[in-house]
């Protein structure tokens, strides 16, 4: 049975939400008079935003307007972080719904605050905090949609299962002959509906998978073998197009570890 979870409270004027939730839990349709950013630590959430599908994955969170029409669910066990603004402190943020990268800092700060059960700031020290962590958002990288899903009759089964198993070689000509198209309809669905190209969308996939591995402690070998790549250069080419730095790099960031490819 889906869970339906009602709307929040007023962030008065900012305020902070970690929760774990199961699998089939759905946030009911709603528009609030307040700026929202969410993104899961674990897990994906889904977002649908004023008609448009996001996805929020780890180290990726969805910018959801005031007033927006929005609704969530999860397919699978998600831990997520809400983040509820005033609309006077993020009038410099988006007017549409948008896709922030989630930098090292936001996440420490937000961890620091789920640590301490912090879910409004009302010390002088957590204040500051939290303009930090507002003056972040504001800066944070922005996408219109980091991994645009999208629920044509074709391309909705070939995403799915894509999702799934991102370690999935089927080129997009193999992908036309189960799905009985041509490989030439699929490039055109892909980018009209997306807006990106089948092999863009299938390297966005895989870093996105990349990124929770390299978290976990994985080496760079094991997440070049999960992801279906031949080797570990493969990957790490792949890694440097997609963010401008390597693997190593991003696991230094993470926890001051190194690891060799």
């Amino acid at each position: 049975m889906k869970t339906v979870i009602a709307a929040g409270k007023d962030p008065a004027p900012l305020s902070f939400r970690t929760e774990s939730y199961r699998a089939g839990a759905v946030f009911e349709e709603k528009r609030q008079p307040w700026g929202k950013v969410g993104y899961a630590v674990t897990g994906v959430m889904e977002a649908r935003v004023e008609g448009r599908r996001f996805l929020c994955p780890p180290h990726y969170a969805t910018w959801i307007p005031a007033d927006a029409l929005h609704a969530c669910y999860n397919r699978e066990n998600v831990k997520f972080v809400s983040i509820y603004i005033d609309r006077d402190l993020c009038a410099k943020m988006p007017k549409t719904a948008c896709t922030l990268q989630i930098s090292p800092l936001i996440k420490a700060i937000l961890a620091d605050l789920a640590v301490r059960r912090i879910t409004v700031p009302e010390t002088d020290a957590d204040r500051r905090l939290a303009f930090v962590l507002i003056d972040q958002l504001l800066s944070a990288p922005r996408r219109e949609s980091f991994l645009p899903v999208s629920e044509d009759v074709l391309l909705q089964p070939l995403i799915e299962a894509l999702q799934a198993d991102p370690s999935d070689r089927r080129s997009l000509s193999e992908w036309a002959r189960s799905l009985e198209t041509t490989e030439k309809t699929l490039s055109r669905r892909f980018s009209r509906h997306l807006g990106v190209s089948f092999n863009e969308w299938r390297q966005r996939l895989k870093l996105i998978a990349s990124l929770s591995l390299i978290e976990d402690g994985r080496s760079v070998q094991s997440i070049a073998k999960i992801l279906g790549y031949n080797s570990s250069s493969a990957f790490i080419a792949m890694f440097r197009r997609q963010t401008g730095t390597s693997p190593m790099n991003v696991r230094v960031t993470f926890d001051g570890s190194d690891d060799n490819p």
